[in-house]
């Protein structure tokens, strides 16, 4: 990262603690303007809360990228819009999670794979309690998903299945055949966000990311169980119709968010907003 315009006190000890010694040339407001931010100063910046500072746990914050003209991807992906930095933030978020909540359709249309381990953030996930890589959480109704692959048959830590009590049998067998670990969080066929986060929480899982897609999102926000929103604005305009980094039911009164950091690196913004 190029610069850092903190909002709040609290934000500018947090991600520049770590930056404040033996840092480069800083431009006005306390910007870094000759060197990439570290990994160790990325992590800083984006710490998920203390529990006892924020009163809440677990913790769900989701991070999501758009153009300027509100395109969450391009031709059915996100990585069309992305770049070098936001796939670093993108890797510092799963270092720092203990479990990655995604949709079927994302995983499927993404090509997911399992979360690997990274040796440069190995202690720190050990001094927290992780294991070596976050677990990956899919939300599903149908479990229409290939078990062959090795997002179910070889991860570092065994892959969740988010579904609901009417979800099909045979299917479940089969997430459970390939050593998929299949949790219940919903009574018909689909899941209910709140209970999915109760239900993580109770596997030892309080720190949450959700990487999409936009009806997960959007479902989250509705369930008001969203606490933090990590947001990448891409300086391109794309047209079409493609979706908007949230779907699903709207909210009877919009949700007020605050913003907690900026991070800007060649005209790409990294917003952190908070449930206010």
């Amino acid at each position: 990262m190029r610069r850092l315009f903190p909002v709040t006190e609290e934000t500018a000890v947090q991600a520049l603690g770590e930056a404040s010694e033996g840092a480069g040339a800083r431009g006005s407001g306390g910007a870094d303007t000759d060197r990439e931010w570290s990994l160790a100063e990325l992590a800083a910046a984006y710490a998920y809360p203390e529990a006892a500072v924020e009163g809440r746990e677990p913790w769900l914050r989701t991070n999501m990228v758009s153009t300027l003209d509100g395109a969450a991807q391009h031709e059915g992906r996100s990585q069309p819009i992305s770049c070098a930095a936001d796939m670093r933030i993108f890797g510092v978020l799963r270092a720092l999670a203990d479990v990655v909540i995604v949709g079927a359709e994302t995983v499927r249309k993404e090509g997911y794979g399992p979360a690997r381990a990274r040796a440069e953030f190995a202690a720190a996930r050990e001094a927290a309690g992780q294991g070596p890589a976050p677990a990956i959480a899919i939300v599903t109704a149908s479990l229409d998903l290939d078990f062959s692959l090795p997002l179910y048959t070889s991860p570092l830590v065994p892959t969740l299945i988010l579904t609901g009590a009417a979800a099909p049998r045979d299917r479940i067998a089969a997430a459970e055949k390939a050593g998929a670990r299949v949790v219940i969080a919903g009574d018909g066929a689909g899941v209910d966000p709140a209970r999915a986060v109760r239900a993580l929480a109770d596997l030892g899982h309080t720190r949450l990311l959700g990487e999409g897609g936009p009806r997960l999102l959007g479902e989250m926000i509705a369930a008001e169980v969203l606490d933090e929103l990590c947001l990448t604005l891409s300086p391109m305009l794309t047209a079409g119709g493609a979706q908007r980094i949230a779907g699903g039911p709207s909210v009877a009164v919009p949700r007020r968010f605050e913003l907690a950091s900026l991070l800007e690196e060649a005209g790409f913004l990294f917003g952190r907003y908070r449930r206010s």
